[in-house]
């Protein structure tokens, strides 16, 4: 079962012992939502670096994960946060997007990496060499720590969108498709900060509402 991984440093090992000496460890956040951006964290651990109660953000409380965001920056060797603008994501779809925050996310570390271990199944074809690993944010320390930041960032980001745009009450939805966020889209229309390829059907989900 998913919930019996544990991260550990057995993929950051097995790349240093092929000569790679900066594993970065990359995930997203912000896929789904409807609005906003989606963020993308890189991250180097130093090797076998404790931290104690790091796990995929998605399993972690907010509190939990408030906390882990600075224990990471404190620790890490590098880490970079980017992300794609919600324009990005409607004029090159999600997962390109996605893509895009990554690349500028490894690009951002201080420490070059030279090999990179990416959440999920799909290569982004970043300029280092890499592998992707499917859950990787509950198998890997770097990329369950990229994770954390990546989630916490956009979460911080969504709580100051909620500031400019508060009758969509981002601070309780973060931008996902909630009922909450679908009757706010029809009493107030859709914002800039939307994405609009994500909302083609939005009169389908209104009438249900």
């Amino acid at each position: 079962m998913a919930d019996a991984y544990v991260p550990d440093y057995r993929y950051e090992h097995r790349a240093m012992e092929q000569g790679y000496t900066a594993v970065c460890g990359i995930d997203e956040a912000g896929r789904g939502p409807l609005a906003g951006p989606v963020f993308a964290a890189a991250v180097i651990l130093p090797p076998d670096c404790d931290i104690p109660g790091l796990n995929d953000s998605k399993k972690l409380t907010e509190k939990k994960r408030e906390a882990l965001f600075d224990v990471i920056l404190e620790k890490a060797l590098a880490w970079s946060v980017a992300s794609s603008s919600e324009r990005e994501i409607d004029d090159l779809n999600i997962l390109a997007a996605t893509f895009l925050a990554m690349k500028r996310a490894v690009d951002g570390l201080a420490v070059p990496a030279d090999y990179a271990l990416v959440d999920g199944n799909r290569d982004p074809k970043l300029a280092i060499p890499s592998e992707t690993v499917i859950k990787g944010d509950s198998r890997s320390m770097s990329i369950a720590a990229a994770s954390v930041l990546a989630k916490v960032s956009r979460d911080r980001y969504m709580l100051e969108l909620a500031q400019y745009y508060p009758q969509y009450q981002f601070e309780k939805h973060k931008g996902y498709g909630t009922k909450l966020h679908y009757e706010m889209l029809k009493e107030h229309g859709v914002s800039d900060v939307h994405r609009r390829s994500f909302l083609k059907n939005l009169d389908d989900h209104l009438s249900k509402l």
